[in-house]
């Protein structure tokens, strides 16, 4: 049986690639990050999500990006943006270099346990317009691990697989639904308030509420 790494946020797509992981037969190894984000009740859904799909292990990697800021998710002076998604350029949200960091963390850990793939629910049809979501980024990460790692060189693994990076948000819910993903569990704000409910304004909470909008389905999430 394959082995996957599954970069699980918690939030809706990547409990959506989890199951598409699932469907497709992979064994599965979760891997989530605290790395300091203002919306870590993200990480109770990802544990969550990991349990329910009874996955191989689940690890929560401590990663304090928080030190650095710059970003409204790690950086308490920064404010999130609010009903501003046709803003244009890339938004406050984004965290330097985030998913370059995740991704080779992801690389170490598939590398030791001879994973043959990383999952991640990248997109780049309804997305923020983070510069590190796009397909080129990804195939550049892929060049990476084929001319930078012992996997690499000796196997040509893992491989990077992004089944929802032409998919729009609609796609993505139906695909899931088809699945059995429970979505009331997921969380996608990026400004919760305590409790976790979602603030309705944010670009994630406006992608996500149109996405349900565009599928035909309810949206199961608690808004504030």
């Amino acid at each position: 049986m394959t082995r996957a790494v599954v970069l699980l946020s918690g939030g809706l797509d990547s409990a959506t690639v989890l199951a598409v992981a699932r469907r497709e037969g992979r064994q599965i190894l979760a891997l989530s990050f605290d790395y300091g984000q203002r919306h870590v009740s993200e990480l109770e859904a990802a544990r969550e999500i990991a349990r329910r799909f009874a996955v191989e292990e689940h690890v929560v990697f401590p990663l304090e990006l928080s030190r650095f800021g710059g970003s409204a998710l790690t950086a308490p002076d920064i404010a999130v943006p609010k009903d501003a998604l046709e803003g244009g350029g890339i938004p406050a949200t984004y965290v330097p270099a985030r998913n370059t960091v995740f991704l080779s963390i992801a690389l170490a850990y598939a590398e030791a346990r001879s994973a043959d793939e990383i999952w991640l629910g990248v997109n780049a049809i309804d997305y923020s317009g983070y510069p590190d979501c796009r397909p080129e980024f990804i195939d550049a990460f892929q060049q990476v691990i084929l001319r930078g790692t012992r996997s690499g060189i000796e196997d040509g693994t893992p491989w990077i697989v992004a089944p929802l990076a032409d998919l729009s948000k609609a796609e993505i819910i139906r695909c899931g639904i088809e699945l059995g993903v429970d979505y009331s569990i997921t969380r996608s704000c990026y400004d919760p308030d305590a409790a976790g409910r979602a603030c309705g304004h944010c670009d994630s909470c406006l992608l996500r509420r149109r996405g349900f909008e565009d599928a035909g389905i309810e949206d199961p999430t608690i808004y504030r």
